[in-house]
């Protein structure tokens, strides 16, 4: 990793970027090659373009809610002018004709996507299936939070479950949210963690009967969370009171105490 950071005066910062995150990565995170190139230009804070004009995102996040200009920056900081190889489970485009993959600088060991994480200019989108894949991303994610880097500055970055309108202001965004699960409850084909006891006011997380076989084949049991602490992330809705949807097993993480 020095040699490759050796003479690059101008790609300074995603250097110690790099050395930043390698504690994070887990070796055990290995996709297939998807091809190669050279970055043209960034075009949002995870999205890019190569010179032979395919457009990139990265997988496996999502900016934070604020400071997106900056963050845009972030990457440019990067892989702006710089050789990449892309790896993933599949380079099928997604429907605005972006292709989807882990992006590491030629010759790095560690995917841009955790650099991101580490400096705390991204969030972990929990749609990554490969368990040490994922893991590896929250942990680049953890490192930046714990150190309070980038939006993890921010107290307000993530948002109590008891404060339902704090988490209104954020409706149509990714957001991070804690608290502590009053109850659990299901009406029809859906099921509601309730971190209120006002249904038409207060925030909760549904969560739709077809997820339910992934969500306990993922070692959770939704009857458990009652009165546990737990982190939700996902796009906030509004239904009456504030809700995320959860579908995928890693947008719940379990927290110490109740």
């Amino acid at each position: 990793m020095r040699a490759q950071c050796a003479g690059l005066a101008a790609a300074a910062l995603a250097c110690m970027a790099l050395a930043a995150a390698a504690p994070a990565h887990a070796a055990g995170c290995s996709l297939a090659p998807q091809g190669e190139g050279r970055v043209a230009a960034v075009i949002d804070a995870r999205t890019f373009r190569l010179q032979d004009g395919r457009e990139v995102r990265l997988a496996g996040i999502e900016p934070a809610a604020s400071g997106k200009a900056g963050q845009t920056s972030a990457l440019a900081a990067i892989i702006a002018g710089r050789d990449v190889t892309l790896h993933g489970e599949d380079d099928t485009p997604d429907r605005y004709g972006r292709q989807p993959a882990f992006v590491y600088l030629a010759g790095a060991d560690i995917p841009v996507q955790s650099v991101l994480l580490a400096q705390g200019e991204a969030l972990v989108s929990a749609d990554v299936t490969g368990k040490e894949c994922a893991a590896s991303l929250f942990a680049a994610e953890a490192e930046a939070r714990g150190a309070k880097r980038g939006t993890w500055a921010d107290p307000a970055a993530i948002k109590n479950a008891e404060s339902p309108g704090d988490i209104l202001a954020g409706i149509g965004r990714f957001t991070v949210v804690e608290g502590k699960v009053l109850s659990v409850r299901q009406a029809g084909a859906t099921t509601y963690l309730n971190f209120g006891r006002n249904w038409t006011r207060d925030f909760a997380v549904t969560i739709s009967r077809r997820v339910l076989p992934a969500i306990e084949a993922g070692g959770i049991g939704l009857k458990s969370l009652e009165n546990r602490r737990i982190r939700v992330r996902g796009w906030v809705e509004a239904r009456q009171g504030p809700r995320i949807e959860v579908l995928r097993v890693g947008q719940i993480e379990m927290l110490g105490g109740n």
